[in-house]
């Protein structure tokens, strides 16, 4: 995944640009940058590893050698960013967030000119965004650049560039990422996440539609593409990597997890259980959604919340982003603490943002009911069972589809991981009903219930038609 924050103001904007940066950084945590540009000392970059450290940590000298009017920064999972490119353009600053799948296809049609060639590499082949920078400069403008971006990047993209008068805004033709312009008195911001915006006093100005295109100076705010009627935004930024401060298309996220964990107590009404707990963190909005509507429902005794286990973060990083999944299941085991006095002899209940391998909850629940002494572990996971790995935005590194739980239940089922999917992705037949027993039985529950994808859509108030939901159906 990653994330960006651009500024635009008629004063120093590096402090702006270092804390909205920094408040993107629970999208990525392998690379970050920063680029501005000032009267004064011109173009200035700076770019850190954070694989193991915080951006803020990394990058807090550099606010005092910083200085400028203009700034991009990135939190990166992708390579270097932002780069600084040269082309008959001009000289400008690019960062992007999505994925390129058809990089290789990109790059066989480049390499046709005898004069193409690339500098910026990530691992074994080209920067993505130094591929994208090459598809804007064969535009006539920017406009025409941003649209042939549009029109040949398979997967997705949307992206900042900074000039020496502002910095462009553009979001993904299909804008399955969102992007939103904030203003101030003097500054313009654009980002992934609202959330960044109101600590630094920006107000929201403009949300961006699919495939738009703006301009931010010190002045003001241009157009420069259109928004696109179609849209699919991804739906799993309310499930699960969105902050809980942000909105989406205007829709808070916390609100909205609120709702998935209470139609999720909706379908439960005749379940007796001593409490409700999340598995932290992104499990708790939806336990606290799911014990509240329990005080609604007539005739059920209401569940109450319990923090059954608390999350240790201050050295521990997000648990799916390392590759290798010895050390995921290591840091998902060192950071979640039981509480023992809150699960001994107790029948609880444990909301879960999405259920992806199921190998780091399956140890989680070993220790409920072997060491900690539950009683009954139920498992209500707040989005559909994941059947087809992301090829959108990357916010998985589960790549093979034995990796999915959904597929490895499928293939014990079928023996062949691809065998009926449609059967096993619809809810109301047999196929997904044997599915959802067996990934129960793979964990060891006592129950385990998936949200229903039409109760997922409404929670988040969206018509389905503008929701990418590809994850759990297939459907593009």
């Amino acid at each position: 995944m990653g994330g960006f924050f651009g500024v635009v103001s008629k004063e120093n904007c590096i402090v702006d640009l270092f804390f909205g940066t920094d408040y993107h950084s629970h999208l990525g945590n392998q690379r970050g940058g920063m680029l501005v540009w000032g009267k004064e000392d011109g173009l200035q970059r700076s770019i850190h590893d954070i694989t193991n450290a915080q951006f803020r940590s990394k990058f807090q000298d550099d606010v005092e050698r910083l200085n400028g009017e203009v700034g991009i920064g990135s939190i990166s999972d992708t390579g270097d960013q932002p780069l600084i490119v040269f082309s008959r353009l001009g000289t400008y600053g690019i960062t992007t967030v999505g994925v390129v799948n058809n990089l290789a296809e990109l790059s066989k049609n480049a390499f046709r000119s005898t004069r193409t060639h690339f500098c910026e590499m990530t691992g074994d082949g080209i920067n993505p965004t130094e591929m994208v920078a090459s598809l804007i400069s064969l535009g006539g403008t920017f406009a025409e650049g941003f649209k042939l971006v549009h029109d040949k990047v398979q997967g997705s993209c949307s992206m900042l560039l900074l000039v020496k008068d502002g910095v462009y805004a553009v979001r993904d033709r299909l804008g399955r990422t969102p992007v939103v312009i904030g203003e101030k008195e003097g500054s313009y911001a654009a980002t992934l996440e609202t959330s960044a915006l109101y600590n630094l006093g920006y107000q929201v100005k403009h949300w961006l539609g699919p495939g738009e295109a703006v301009l931010l100076t010190r002045d003001g705010m241009t157009q420069i593409l259109p928004p696109r009627d179609r849209m699919q935004i991804c739906t799993f930024l309310w499930v699960y990597y969105g902050f809980p401060a942000s909105s989406y298309e205007g829709i808070n996220v916390e609100n909205t997890r609120y709702r998935c964990g209470a139609k999720l107590a909706e379908r439960d009404s005749d379940l007796v259980i001593d409490g409700v707990a999340g598995v932290p963190d992104s499990g708790t909005a939806h336990a606290l959604g799911y014990a509240n509507a329990s005080c609604c429902q007539p005739g059920r005794t209401p569940v109450p919340y319990k923090r059954a286990f608390v999350k240790y973060t201050p050295t521990w990083p997000r648990s799916f982003i390392p590759s290798d999944q010895i050390t995921r299941n290591q840091i998902a085991k060192m950071k979640l603490l039981p509480i023992e006095d809150m699960i001994r002899g107790q029948r609880l209940l444990f909301c879960e943002d999405s259920i992806v391998r199921g190998t780091q909850l399956r140890e989680t629940f070993k220790i409920l009911k072997q060491d900690m002494g539950a009683r009954e572990v139920h498992v209500r996971c707040a989005c559909p069972p994941i059947m087809f790995n992301c090829k959108f935005l990357n916010f998985s590194q589960a790549h093979e589809d034995m990796a999915l739980i959904s597929r490895r239940a499928i293939f014990a089922l079928e023996g062949d991981c691809n065998s009926r999917l449609s059967e096993y992705c619809n809810d109301a037949t047999p196929c997904y009903q044997r599915m959802v027993e067996e990934i129960r039985s793979m964990l060891n529950l006592t129950s385990l219930k998936y949200q229903k994808l039409d109760d997922l859509i409404e929670a988040i108030g969206l018509p389905r038609e503008k929701l990418c939901t590809y994850c759990w159906d297939g459907k593009e």
